[in-house]
């Protein structure tokens, strides 16, 4: 039973960050604080430009790195963030650069 209360508090999110986000350490800063959080999933680059992450945590977790994607490393620079909630089984254990 107390699995399945640990299921229902996790929140997966997929983001998509746009601007100048490839070549500038987006991807590499983004697992450094998605480790600080405690949060699962992982980050992409994407051909058209964008960068793409998976998140996976508690909601205040999910939340505080969303604000974070808003802002990126110093040397990026982000114009917008698109997100949605994925409705997944999967559970990540650790977060990971694709």
């Amino acid at each position: 039973m107390k699995s399945l209360s640990v299921r229902q508090s996790v929140e997966t999110l997929s983001a998509c960050v746009s601007g100048k986000v490839q070549g500038v350490g987006f991807r590499a800063a983004t697992v450094r604080q998605a480790h600080l959080l405690k949060l699962g999933g992982w980050v992409r680059n994407l051909p058209d430009g964008r960068v793409q992450v998976l998140l996976q945590g508690d909601h205040d977790a999910v939340d505080r790195m969303l604000s974070w994607l808003l802002r990126g490393p110093p040397m990026a620079s982000v114009t917008g963030v698109t997100h949605e909630e994925v409705s997944t089984q999967r559970l990540f254990d650790r977060f990971e650069q694709l």
